[in-house]
């Protein structure tokens, strides 16, 4: 579980986008308990109670079949790119650092890489990935120790000095309060709180594992412990990340022109054959302990959501064609963020998220928090026109607000908007008086 959340994009990104405010992630953290235990309470009882396979039948069984297939719509395209973004960080490495150089095309690597995600997934089941992830985590998890313990050793340190090492550096700074700030707490911890609702508990992917336990009561214990452990787990990358930027001023090493691109530079040039072996592995797992479930998750929603498989029971060949749909179009996807790609991938995952799942935000809190109906066939409309008004406001803000720069939580913007647009397009009556 803890690779799937974040995994590829937070094993380089976050350690490779560290500066002066690294540790103002840590705020983000603290929002996630909040987020999870949104999730814990209310969604998860929710889920248990209808007994669902696709997590956005609630929406059908609350509005209506636009609803649903609109929040599976964006289901779809949140999840393809957020696996997109995971994958294009493998293809990235490998290709600049190792495949790059022995000639073989970027587009080759790609291919190579889906079609071994491909493979698995299709001969695999949910509780098969669920076990593989354990595996894959801790792979990733022993990669990002191997590297702390060769950066504290060349830097003539310990682990039992680190914390000394990264208070005395100008990295540590937790809380950030500036107004206008992006990184300011309030903002960072209620958009924590916001992503890890969305991309947890609106999310296919991760709710199919929670669905898959036994019971009510320990999908909540398995979501309260990854919620504790997640804490740490940020810290150990935010830590490395500080240690990198420390390593490389020590050296007087030229940094590469996209920060992604530094944990693997050092890795494979800087710290050794073991550091560099450790590294290939743990980039490899973090990557594929996200993209095989959430293959799987994407081919469920689309064959349960639009192609009416009941319980995923259909045909088995149609299952086949739309696994290699979802595998093409996470290709070309791929391909696209090559010529994109000018920023951290982190920053750029949450950007898109805010983006992308802000209707599914303003959706399930309509249905969740009013008994309000509203007229089924129009939902489509302010769940795409949220997204596109929060980006004009985005891009206008700092002149419009004086001054004020949107960060991560426009997602909450975004989900305002939505809820206000179904507001707008309520019918009469209310859930209550049909019950």
């Amino acid at each position: 579980m803890i690779g799937s959340s974040l995994s590829g994009v937070t094993f380089i990104s976050i350690p490779g986008t560290v500066n002066l405010q690294a540790f103002s992630y840590m705020q983000l953290v603290l929002g996630y308990f909040l987020g999870y235990l949104v999730i814990i309470k209310v969604l998860l009882p929710l889920y248990y109670r209808l007994n669902l396979t696709s997590i956005y039948a609630y929406l059908n069984s609350r509005f209506g079949v636009y609803s649903h297939k609109t929040g599976a719509s964006f289901f779809l395209l949140s999840r393809s790119i957020g696996s997109s973004f995971r994958l294009y960080l493998v293809a990235m490495v490998l290709d600049s650092f190792v495949l790059g150089a022995m000639g073989i095309p970027f587009w080759a690597t790609v291919v190579a890489t889906i079609v071994l995600i491909w493979l698995y997934t299709f001969r695999s089941g949910i509780k098969t990935i669920i076990w593989t992830d354990t595996l894959q985590t801790a792979f990733m998890l022993l990669a990002v120790i191997l590297s702390i313990g060769t950066i504290l050793s060349a830097l003539n340190s310990d682990w039992a000095s680190l914390a000394d090492l990264l208070s005395e550096s100008p990295y540590s700074q937790v809380f950030f309060w500036e107004p206008n700030d992006p990184k300011n707490f309030f903002k960072m911890f209620l958009s924590g709180a916001f992503i890890t609702i969305v991309m947890t508990g609106l999310d296919q992917d991760m709710m199919q594992k929670n669905l898959s336990c036994r019971s009510l009561a320990d999908a909540q214990k398995n979501m309260f412990w990854f919620s504790l452990v997640l804490v740490g787990v940020n810290a150990l990358f935010l830590s490395l990340g500080a240690l990198m930027y420390i390593y490389t001023d020590a050296h007087g090493i030229v940094l590469p022109s996209k920060a992604d691109e530094l944990f693997p530079m050092l890795a494979l040039n800087h710290f050794g054959t073991l550091a560099g072996i450790a590294f290939v592995i743990g980039l490899i797992a973090a990557a594929y302990s996200s993209a095989d479930s959430a293959l799987t998750a994407l081919t469920t929603s689309f064959c349960v959501d639009f192609l009416g498989f009941n319980n995923e029971k259909g045909s088995v060949k149609t299952r086949m064609w739309v696994h290699i749909g979802m595998s093409v179009f996470i290709g070309l996807q791929i391909l696209l963020f090559k010529s994109l790609h000018n920023d951290s991938l982190i920053t750029q995952l949450f950007t898109v998220a805010g983006y992308t799942y802000g209707p599914l935000l303003g959706l399930f809190a309509f249905g969740l928090f009013t008994s309000w109906k509203v007229h089924d066939k129009w939902v489509p409309i302010p769940a795409i026109i949220a997204p596109i008004l929060s980006y004009i406001l985005s891009q206008n803000a700092e002149n419009w607000l004086n001054g004020y720069k949107f960060g991560f939580e426009l997602l909450i913007v975004n989900g305002l908007l939505t809820f206000a647009g179904l507001w707008l397009i309520r019918s009469k009556g209310s859930i209550n008086e049909t019950t």
